[in-house]
């Protein structure tokens, strides 16, 4: 693998609120930001100075081109170009990337943070704002030695979206373990109603799903990556680590999902589980924040809620699948960076990131974020709290290895064993290849 990992550990927060991690470091902090706080209003002049904002997230381009114009009426000497490329690479290769970068902290960023082309972010009042286990999570695909590369912004949480209407004609508790989802999935089935509705013909809704909720309250997904990645290229079922070996009860259980699934699943898509969910034509759902709104736009008084999907007998051991939905960055080659910083700083005051989290259906990164408002979101609130999550087994894996494919077959055949055996077959083979 070309992305090299360091050894994971999980912060201890048992019993300690996210928000209480950061006492030193209020919402005060961005107060003095430079050059925010003393401008009056007005347009960028003739001599502003203009910097280009790069943002990943298309359906949010029009959220956060309201900001940039925001800030250019606090700051008149800077003008903000919205940076509408669709995507990183080129922006790199041409040695022309925007001064502001605002993208999915993933296995794509990661190889930019690894390269060393992203300044150190650690000495702006925002960084002390970010708590430790959130600075761990925006960390867990690479680091760079010395440096805070990437300031978290947005973190979305996702797990089981329920029916409470369902839920409560039936009697059914939210489920906290194994037996007890189970349990629900078999009343359900008898009472002729669809306990999970899945969506297979688009195979991304597969391994976000069936397969991230599966693995992660079972496998510590960072720390398993990390060591498969120090073993090189000894992988298989007598390896220390391998997917064969630590991936097995979890895909066991993701196999006794699928009898729980809408029989037409593998012709099913994104928009199609969405409209049926939302016309209450199944119980439960596998879809993280995003499918919200869509939901909604189909009953919005549909009631629904959230839970983390219990894999094990012990109810402690649940966790959310999250990701950091979005994080900034500055290039080292920017030649704005002054001005550059002082947008990051501006877009990190505590009412403008706080507001695009409540406003997106995500969930806060700071230590003085508050919960989230939306009802929608409660259930997965405790463990954003708690850091009681995992990022999905699935971000770590490279898109040169077909998951999604692999588990639209094992899902029709049922084998998931050699689905376990391919990705370990394919993750030495790559690993082959970049050691030579």
């Amino acid at each position: 693998m070309t992305i090299k990992r360091g050894r994971p550990t999980r912060p201890d927060t048992r019993g300690v609120s996210r928000r209480t991690l950061v006492a030193s470091a209020g919402a005060g902090a961005l107060l003095g930001a430079v050059g925010l706080t003393g401008c009056g209003g007005g347009s960028p002049g003739r001599g502003a100075t203009t910097i280009r904002f790069y943002e990943q997230k298309q359906e949010v381009l029009a959220y956060f081109d309201k900001l940039l114009r925001q800030f250019e009426r606090r700051r008149p000497g800077i003008r903000v170009i919205h940076d509408d490329t669709t995507i990183i690479a080129p922006q790199f290769v041409r040695d022309d990337p925007a001064d502001v970068g605002c993208f999915n902290d993933n296995l794509e960023l990661a190889r930019y943070i690894e390269r060393g082309v992203f300044s150190d972010l650690s000495d702006l009042p925002a960084a002390r704002r970010i708590p430790a286990d959130i600075r761990v999570l925006s960390e867990r695909y690479a680091k760079y030695p010395g440096r805070m590369s990437v300031l978290p912004y947005s973190l979305a949480a996702a797990g089981v979206i329920y029916n409470k209407r369902i839920f409560a004609k039936y009697r059914l508790p939210v489920p906290t373990t194994w037996s007890e989802f189970v349990d629900v999935c078999k009343e359900l089935k008898s009472a002729k109603v669809t306990p999970i509705y899945a969506t297979h013909k688009e195979n991304w809704t597969i391994w976000q799903g069936l397969f991230d909720y599966a693995v992660g309250s079972l496998v510590d997904t960072p720390s398993f990556f990390a060591r498969l990645d120090e073993q090189g290229t000894d992988i298989g079922p007598d390896s220390a680590v391998s997917f064969q070996k630590d991936f097995a009860v979890p895909m066991e259980r993701a196999r006794t999902l699928t009898r729980y699934f809408n029989r037409d699943a593998a012709t099913r898509s994104y928009p199609d589980g969405n409209l049926a969910f939302g016309q209450g034509r199944a119980a439960m759902y596998f879809q993280g924040p995003w499918a919200l709104s869509q939901i909604a736009a189909v009953d919005p008084d549909l009631e629904v809620g959230t839970f983390a999907l219990p894999v094990t007998e012990r109810a402690r051991d649940r966790q959310a699948r999250v990701n950091i939905d979005l994080a900034l960055w500055i290039p080292t080659g920017s030649q704005h960076k002054d001005e550059a910083r002082e947008l990051v700083n501006f877009l990190m005051e505590p009412e403008i990131i706080d507001g695009y989290n409540q406003d997106n259906l995500a969930y806060g990164v700071t230590g003085d974020a508050p919960p989230a408002k939306d009802p929608r979101l409660a259930g997965l609130q405790p463990y954003v709290d708690a850091a009681a999550f995992y990022p999905g087994a699935g971000t770590f894996i490279p898109t040169s290895i077909p998951l999604g494919n692999y588990l639209q077959s094992a899902i029709s055949t049922g084998n998931f064993e050699s689905m376990l055996k391919q990705l370990d077959s394919d993750w030495r083979r790559i690993a082959i290849r970049t050691s030579v």
